[in-house]
């Protein structure tokens, strides 16, 4: 991996031009918000910069990052991924891309080099914050857009600052981007306290299918296409779903399986806490991404089958006392 420092990255943006932003499927706000801030940093270098048109835009996200999206016919010179891990991410749209990722900007240790030049920050607890060390580094003046995605970007991927990954360097970045004017109450109002009807009548069908193992200590929800069918669920609705499982009490992994366009087109969230390693686990099926969060959509695997491969493999990860 060619692995470069803040300020290198910062002297490469500086030297290429006319720029691609690539984010991964089903985009989270981290994603979105890093990658129109990346926009605004380079717009501010005097740099043409587009972000590619994500399909999988939820509409909570869309009027903030659809002002950047690169119009059809846009012509880049330079490749650009941010919060993408790995190529097996890409939305469907950027296979012509494949291959061909100049630099990559992350945050997640599972980041496998990819790209021709990686900017990894694997302590900061969202992309967002390494977007905002660049703009540091390239001394730019904050402004109130660019600190509006940085703050959905650091927000979201720390659960409005409540998950573990969360640190003072969090709280740092978030205080300087409210500082900059943000309607942080309307801001966490739209991102973190609002639910549609639908959404709630789904996490009733959840909540009372949940599976319980090892005492308790992993709990499994399923959400399947026909109960999307039956509440009227789209992907509008499903923000956080995978934080569900882990906020019952006694629970040190929770597993979210999701049955999407067929029986073997699924994906899984997992979300532990510090005694399981969420990107261990999730590799068994070939996914990864943090410690204590992360995610995979194997291919030619059903829910029952996903379960089971983690299931066994949590149980060799669990501390002796939690594996009965």
């Amino acid at each position: 991996m060619n692995l470069l420092t803040l300020e290198q990255t910062a002297d490469w943006l500086r030297s290429h031009d006319r720029y691609l932003i690539l984010t991964h499927k089903r985009p989270d706000g981290d994603a979105h918000g890093s990658a129109g801030g990346l926009a605004l940093l380079l717009r501010a270098l005097g740099k043409t910069a587009y972000v590619l048109p994500n399909p999988e835009t939820t509409d909570k996200f869309l009027p903030y990052i659809s002002p950047y999206w690169a119009e059809e016919g846009y012509e880049p010179e330079t490749i650009v991924t941010v919060d993408l891990a790995s190529e097996g991410l890409y939305p469907a749209n950027a296979a012509p891309y494949l291959g061909k990722a100049q630099l990559s900007i992350d945050h997640h240790p599972s980041n496998g080099g990819y790209a021709a030049a990686t900017c990894l920050d694997g302590s900061r607890a969202s992309c967002g914050e390494v977007i905002y060390d660049l703009l540091t580094v390239l001394q730019l003046p904050l402004t109130f857009e660019l600190a509006q995605l940085l703050y959905i970007a650091v927000s979201t991927d720390t659960g409005c600052f409540a998950f573990a990954n969360t640190t003072a360097n969090t709280f740092r970045v978030a205080g300087e981007l409210a500082a900059a004017g943000l309607p942080i109450g309307d801001l966490n109002h739209m991102l973190f306290r609002t639910k549609s009807r639908r959404r709630f009548e789904l996490e009733g069908e959840i909540m009372s299918g949940v599976e319980f193992y090892f005492g308790g200590r992993c709990a499994v929800i399923t959400v399947t296409k026909a109960m999307m069918d039956r509440t009227g669920c789209t992907e509008n609705d499903m923000d956080d779903i995978a934080a569900l499982p882990g906020s019952i009490e006694g629970v040190l992994c929770g597993i979210t399986l999701r049955e999407l366009s067929a029986v073997d087109d699924c994906k899984v969230s997992v979300r532990t806490t510090a005694a399981v390693n969420a990107n261990a686990l999730c590799s068994v099926i070939g996914g990864g991404g943090h410690a204590m969060a992360s995610g995979a959509s194997p291919k030619g695997m059903t829910v029952e089958e996903m379960k089971q491969a983690l299931l066994k493999a949590l149980a060799d990860m669990l501390p002796p006392e939690d594996r009965e």
